[in-house]
């Protein structure tokens, strides 16, 4: 399945841009979309790691922090919901984020470490759904939202963050 097969109400119309983002993909194709994630990433030069390309905006470090906090926030929504959790889940302040994370005290490639960690567990969860759990439907930030939409929107995320990055950044 591609992210076109998933339905209207499996998802916030919010994310729709991250899951356009991964046309062509499929959940399967979460491996596949890490090893080039994860290359672009390793390819970014250090005199570019804590650049901003305007005032107010995150550094590369940071970027690359977002995208690790908001793939465990993602994931562990994906969980409760594949395990029919009905509980409603609050959404989260990504900018409230940044400061404390302290992003730009940690080298880049203590930063690489832990998005494979991420990255390897959100693999090995979303290879553990079956069929049923994918489907599964709760609620996230006062939103319907899937397992499978979860799992897009989390490719989808990071393709986007990447995209700016070589449009801003490099």
């Amino acid at each position: 399945m591609t992210a076109k097969d998933l339905h209207p109400e499996e998802y916030n119309p919010y994310y729709l841009t991250y899951l356009k983002k991964t046309e062509g993909l499929s959940l399967d194709s979460l491996v596949e979309n890490f090893d080039k994630v994860l290359q672009f990433l390793q390819d970014i030069p250090q005199d570019k790691q804590e650049y901003r390309y305007a005032e107010g905006k995150w550094t590369i470090k940071e970027v690359v922090l977002h995208l690790i906090d908001t793939e465990r926030i993602f994931s562990y929504r994906a969980l409760r919901i594949a395990r029919q959790d009905q509980t409603p889940m609050p959404g989260f302040d990504q900018d409230q984020y940044v400061a404390p994370s302290k992003a730009n005290h940690r080298t880049f490639q203590s930063l690489l470490k832990e998005y494979i960690a991420v990255k390897t567990a959100t693999i090995t969860l979303f290879e553990s759904f079956d069929q049923e759990m994918l489907t599964q439907i709760g609620t996230a930030s006062n939103h319907p939202i899937s397992v499978r939409a979860m799992g897009f929107i989390i490719m989808g995320h990071e393709n986007h963050h990447c995209e700016i990055i070589k449009e801003r950044y490099l």
